[in-house]
């Protein structure tokens, strides 16, 4: 490509970033990715558990597909915020515009500030415990590396931490197999359920194993959890049925899995004994309404030796990168527009947040009507396709937005263009990179089963 044109920059090669690049080399840009790890696939690929095996080598096709073309010039292992600053990004480089997608990395912190002190000395966060379990058996890995022991905490109540009670479960009973000579596949035992698998494998009842269950808690009752929504415009009586919908969902999660439930708890404090988190200390509480009450007195300890916290994921910050709260600061939650600087939009998981409304609306409903047994593994399909072409389609949209934006300005000199894919190179050479085929084919996936 020559000539004047406009160049887009966009941080994140996943799912919403390899959308709006496509959209974007669709419309005569040039695009540079900017990618943190070396390969785009994001929480496709460190998120979503690897049980999801077919799923995820689908997603890592259509991303691939988006990234290598022509027009669009990857370069993987570059962090904003270490290898890149975001204001010379934003402000030096010169893209006609910046788009943000580097996703919603960092965990929620539990509320103890003590917390912090026992991380990886019995406290996980959800986002590398679930980064190891699809990476540890990898010849390469280089992580932390973690043992489930018997009867781990994980706290929290959405679909994120269902994921981490499954993985526990799913670890404890595969030791406990293999321990009497049975070759496991995780894989399968995921898909059929732990009742059914060790039925299959000469063990009618699990509890003859041992195992001591994983237990899951949370601060409102089970018919609360976020695991169905009802539609939008539903009617009362649509909305009645709702906690009856969501305890379903649960009681058939919880059989398949056989991990134990606390509802209407909160972890009020961490046990420490000689630097090391031995346990929580958990609160009973009550509703009023929507609002959770603490139930004074109710003070009881749960000990264990692994507790993994699962109450949400937020954008890492980011220097140069204006907060509001914990997220960034958007002049529009819904079109991603970020309003400290001109020319810079965000799309995809660094803005679902709290503020935008009309995506987790949408996102809540996806779940209530296709999501929730599919994504809990109780049903045969468990295809995540929909909800994936749901955030293809917001990020399609965010496409949509820039490209209106880009209409407007002026398309850079040929001369602008060339300087700034002359620094893109530079990185690209330190980098060992030539092209996208050939790095992939050197940095691809390792099989998604043990």
């Amino acid at each position: 490509m020559s000539g004047d044109r406009h160049v887009v920059g966009i941080v994140g090669g996943a799912c919403a970033g390899s959308v709006v690049a496509e959209k974007l080399a669709e419309s005569g840009c040039e695009v540079v990715v900017f990618e943190q790890n070396r390969r785009p696939y994001g929480k496709i690929e460190d998120g979503l558990p690897r049980w999801h095996a077919k799923q995820r080598d689908m997603e890592y096709r259509k991303i691939d597909a988006r990234l290598d073309r022509p027009e669009v010039h990857f370069v993987p292992n570059t962090r904003l915020g270490e290898d890149l600053d975001f204001l010379e990004l934003a402000k030096e480089w010169g893209f006609s515009v910046l788009v943000l997608a580097n996703g919603a990395w960092k965990d929620r912190e539990l509320d103890d500030p003590r917390a912090r002190d026992v991380i990886e000395k019995g406290l996980i966060y959800q986002n590398p415990f679930v980064y190891w379990f699809n990476h540890y058996h990898e010849d390469d890995y280089e992580g932390p590396r973690y043992e489930v022991p018997p009867q781990p905490v994980c706290v929290g109540g959405g679909l994120a931490s269902i994921d981490v009670i499954k993985i526990f479960q799913l670890e404890l009973y595969a030791k406990a197999l293999r321990a009497r000579g049975v070759e496991v596949d995780l894989h399968e035992m995921e898909h059929q359920g732990i009742p059914k698998y060790c039925a299959e494998h000469g063990v009618e009842d699990p509890a003859e194993l041992g195992v001591q269950n994983a237990i899951l808690l949370y601060r409102r009752r089970v018919e609360d959890m976020p695991l169905a929504s009802p539609p939008k415009n539903a009617s009362e009586k649509v909305l009645a049925k709702m906690p009856k919908v969501r305890q379903k969902i649960f009681d058939k999660c919880q059989t398949k899995f056989l991990f134990e439930m606390r509802p209407q708890v909160i972890a009020k404090e961490v046990i420490l004994e000689d630097g090391v988190m031995k346990g929580l200390v958990l609160v009973r509480t009550e509703l009023d309404g929507r609002k959770v009450n603490v139930v004074e007195g109710s003070e009881h300890e749960l000990r264990t030796d692994l507790v993994v916290s699962s109450i949400g994921s937020i954008p890492e910050p980011i220097e140069g990168i204006e907060m509001k709260g914990t997220y960034y600061r958007f002049k529009d939650w819904d079109t991603g527009e970020y309003e400290p600087l001109p020319d810079v939009f965000a799309a995809g998981n660094v803005v679902t947040g709290q503020g935008n409304i009309v995506a987790s609306v949408e996102h809540g409903r996806f779940v209530g009507e296709h999501l929730a047994e599919r994504y809990l593994g109780l049903c045969e399909d468990r295809d995540l396709s929909e909800g994936l072409a749901r955030g293809d389609a917001k990020a399609e949209a965010l496409a949509e937005q820039v490209t209106e934006a880009l209409a407007k300005k002026a398309p850079l000199s040929a001369e602008q263009a060339e300087a700034i894919l002359a620094k893109v190179r530079g990185r690209q050479q330190e980098l060992g990179y030539a092209d996208y085929k050939s790095w992939m084919e050197t940095n691809g996936v390792a099989p998604l089963e043990e």
